[in-house]
């Protein structure tokens, strides 16, 4: 048996309990973990929240989507994955439990100079982070505005801009400030005027020529589209509702988007290799025991964590 998070009806964060569930022996291609933490996404919220419909026969619904964890059997078939390996998987069904079933395919090793709840974070944001460079084209030269820059996804972004050599002007409360003037960004407050202080920032820098918006409110939208000439250079995550009518990038697993899912892919080993170096760092703002899930929704649906919010079972 093993402890897991689920959501037994639609709404909000109040649905959420933790039960014990029944997990099998690992099958062909196939692992058990020892869950050690596991990343909460916004994703995670969302899937019972009714954007996604509320067809009942979904229920009750395991959430989790990354995890890293310790290898505590493996199926019949698997052979280069041993007993006692440190992996990070993404890709998963129900990593908010103690133990889990993962395919092989979904594993990647997990560095040791990572932590367990640094790892659990590295996966699926910094893939999403990697997408939007890709479909806008990145690359030395660029000045790159990048809208909630303190948040998991937006500090990926900011490291992995600038990676590829690009400048970065990073939106965010002030008091996330000092954090992005570390990871190399031009921070700047959102709030009325905001195009104007983007413009100041830049400065001799020249013009904005990529936005990246992980938060999807009309003021990045807007702001977006008056600073970048070319809207092909612009990608949302968020803004659902406006990136059609504005003609811009929608990308990730939201109504409509572009998935990626190749480049997310491709995206995965290099994301390990540069956590490895520490030339990429995931910033854990805040664990919760499992007891605690509910807490860790409210407080990734009110958005306010500089950082990755993380899971302990």
């Amino acid at each position: 048996m093993s402890r897991a998070v689920v959501a037994t009806a639609y709404g909000g964060p109040e649905v959420l309990s933790v039960v014990d569930v029944t997990v099998p022996e690992p099958g062909p291609g196939e692992v058990l973990i020892d869950v050690r933490a596991a990343g909460v996404n916004q994703i995670d919220w969302k899937l019972y929240s009714g954007l996604f419909g509320t067809d009942p026969a979904r229920l009750p619904i395991r959430l989790g989507l990354e995890v890293a964890g310790v290898v505590l059997a493996v199926g019949p078939d698997v052979e280069d994955i041993p007993v006692g390996d440190h992996v990070i998987a993404t890709g998963v069904v129900g990593g908010y439990a103690e133990l889990v079933l993962v395919p092989v395919t979904r594993l990647s090793p997990k560095p040791a100079q990572v932590s367990w709840a640094e790892a659990s974070g590295l996966l699926l944001t910094g893939a999403t982070a990697w997408h939007t460079l890709e479909e806008t084209g990145v690359g030395a030269g660029d000045v790159v505005l990048v809208h909630g820059a303190s948040g998991s996804v937006g500090r990926f972004v900011v490291q992995l801009a600038r990676l590829r050599g690009a400048q970065v002007v990073a939106t965010a409360s002030e008091a996330a400030h000092t954090d992005l003037r570390a990871l190399g960004a031009v921070p700047v407050t959102y709030g009325p005027g905001l195009a104007d202080r983007v413009r100041e920032a830049t400065g001799t820098l020249g013009p904005v020529t990529v936005a990246i918006d992980t938060v999807g409110t009309d003021e990045s939208l807007n702001v977006s589209v008056e600073l970048v000439a070319d809207r092909s250079r612009i990608a949302t995550i968020a803004g659902f509702g406006r990136a059609g009518g504005l003609g811009i990038q929608l990308l990730g697993n939201g109504p409509g988007a572009d998935p990626g899912t190749s480049i997310r892919a491709a995206a995965i080993p290099q994301l390990v290799e540069l956590a490895a170096d520490r030339q990429l760092i995931v910033a854990v703002a805040r664990t919760y025991p499992l007891e605690d899930a509910a807490e860790a929704h409210r407080d990734s649906i009110a958005g306010h964590a500089r950082g990755k919010l993380v899971l302990l079972p």
